[in-house]
């Protein structure tokens, strides 16, 4: 069994590389039409460049797992805003997949926890299907539309989980098929349990990506790791790639939620040892906030186990 480890956004060890650079409608709304525009397309190639310059960084450190920015273009969904994000920079876009493609990165996008399909409001709706459609606009630019996956939670409760997912089962249908086909549901740590998630994925056919950081923090003892993780896989199955799962640890007991600027290998060994006896290829996406930091030190743990060999720079055999 072989885990590749990959990271969210942003290269820490690289200086001034965030691909996240933003401004807010407050602003944009101070300046001048030109100005307006002129920052708009200077922030976006900014993060754009940025994201080819983490790219090779990735591929010099043979990180095969990358997770870009939702934020790539500012205020691109904003209904007062509404700019063409795309073709002034379509050479930038196509690099990005060029890269990708060419080193086999496995790359993905995960909107805010305001993209969600649980709400009675319509209005929260067609924001949801907006803000979807302007990340698969990004990857059609790139070229990745068949491959990279967009990750969102199934929503909130609302006071009444049966009757949210009985809205979702139905918001759900507006959003356009080859959008849902690139879509994935993540388990989370207040609401929606592991196999709550995954039987809203089994319905939809939609691959599920397993927190497991959010499995600690909200399960239920009818959800033993050994029950859920063949389920989970199975969601995977005729898919172009092996099950990912996200990947931390708590920050304290006291914030058990938090994330820990490094990932605890010890935390992970449950789930480790189960994933032996499956013995699947699996990712692990790295969600602590040092980010690659924190990816490349969490191989060289894992490597440390019994059993395990580190075969590249962020992947480990076991």
């Amino acid at each position: 069994m072989n885990i590749r480890f990959g990271y969210v956004s942003t290269a820490l060890n690289l200086y001034e590389a965030s691909p996240a650079k933003t401004m807010t409608y407050a602003r944009w709304s101070k300046l001048e039409k030109k100005e307006r525009s002129a920052l708009l397309h200077a922030i976006t190639r900014e993060n754009l460049e940025r994201t080819i310059r983490i790219l090779h960084y990735n591929i010099a450190h043979q990180i095969k797992l990358y997770r870009f920015s939702s934020s790539l273009a500012p205020l691109a969904t904003h209904e007062e805003v509404e700019w063409d994000y795309i073709s002034p920079f379509t050479d930038l876009y196509e690099e990005i997949g060029r890269l990708v493609r060419e080193y086999g990165i496995r790359s993905s996008f995960h909107p805010n926890q305001f993209t969600l399909f649980t709400s009675d409001k319509p209005h929260i709706t067609r924001n949801a299907v907006k803000d979807m459609q302007y990340h698969y606009n990004m990857l059609t630019a790139m070229g990745l539309e068949d491959e990279a996956y967009i990750n969102i939670h199934v929503g909130g409760a609302y006071g009444n989980k049966e009757l949210a997912l009985e809205r979702f089962h139905d918001n759900i249908k507006q959003l356009p098929e080859p959008i849902k086909a690139q879509m994935t549901l993540e388990n989370d740590d207040k609401t929606y349990t592991t196999s709550e998630t995954l039987e809203v994925c089994e319905r939809h056919q939609v691959p599920m990506m397993f927190d497991i950081h959010h499995y600690m923090a909200n399960h239920t003892e009818e959800e033993p790791l050994e029950e859920i993780l063949p389920r989970f896989m199975d969601t995977w199955r005729n898919r172009k790639h092996v099950p990912k799962i996200h990947t931390s640890s708590p920050k304290s007991e006291k914030a058990y939620r938090s994330h820990a600027d490094y990932v605890d290998v010890e935390f992970l060994m449950p789930l480790i040892k189960q994933l032996k006896a499956i013995g699947r290829d699996v990712d692990f996406m790295i969600e602590a906030k040092q980010k690659d930091k924190a990816a490349l030190q969490l191989a060289e743990d894992v490597s440390r186990i019994r059993g395990a060999k580190r075969i590249g720079e962020a992947t480990v055999e076991i």
